[in-house]
């Protein structure tokens, strides 16, 4: 097996006793924009300050395929960083309003898991902590809600870097911790009139690639807004 239990405690202990605790309250995160009946349309919030180029913020640019069924997938690479980055983008991206299932935003995503399969299953838990449940997503349908991911930074933490500089058999060589920040934008309508607001959110996500894999795979991610620094 590639990717060891023994050679993976790192990972596993930096989401246990570090950062992460599964049993997000998915629910209430998933619905605290829209979907409150009896509590008043929320206010945009202020608009960020990035370096970063213009972004369109009003529909992410997939959103053609997706009315098609269809979703992009996680680009694949060899360069962490940038692997972790399109993770990240298609974790937070989905749309009630298209013909798309939930199981298919979380499968895009388990596609480029653990090709071992050792982290596959603890995998699937984070991301239940990350996507709607499916109560919550048929009531995000009713008010068209959708949501996406505009990255502001993504680097290897120091805290990763620092235990990896003091024993680089830890984890199988080629795993990293990639710390993502970014801008949650959801879009939706109340009462017939568009709705707009944005949150800052940061997570890592554990990452396998060159030597042990020969293109980057998806492991672990820690809970959200408690990322390694």
């Amino acid at each position: 097996m590639l990717y060891s239990p023994t050679r993976s405690r790192l990972v596993r202990a930096a989401l246990v006793g570090v950062t992460v605790v599964l049993l997000v309250g998915v629910v209430g995160l998933a619905i605290s924009t829209f979907g409150q009946p009896d509590t008043p349309a929320p206010a945009p919030a202020e608009e960020p300050t990035s370096s970063a180029a213009p972004v369109d913020t009003t529909r992410p640019a997939s959103a053609a395929a997706r009315s098609r069924g269809a979703l992009a997938p996680v680009v694949p690479s060899c360069d962490p960083v940038d692997f972790a980055t399109s993770a990240a983008r298609a974790l937070f991206e989905w749309d009630t309003t298209v013909p798309v299932a939930l199981a298919q935003y979380k499968g895009r995503l388990l596609v480029v898991a653990d090709p071992s399969g050792q982290e596959s299953a603890g995998l699937a838990l984070d991301l239940a902590s990350y996507l709607p449940s499916p109560p919550a997503w048929e009531h995000l349908r009713e008010y068209d809600t959708r949501q996406w991911l505009e990255v502001t930074g993504a680097l290897v933490p120091d805290a990763w870097t620092d235990a990896i500089g003091r024993d680089p058999n830890l984890v199988a060589s080629g795993t990293f911790a990639v710390t993502i920040t970014g801008i949650r934008h959801r879009a939706g309508t109340w009462d017939g009139e568009p709705v707009t607001d944005q949150f800052d959110v940061a997570l890592t996500a554990f990452v396998g690639c060159e030597p042990t894999y020969p293109t980057c795979s998806l492991l672990r991610l820690t809970q959200l807004d408690k990322p390694l620094r």
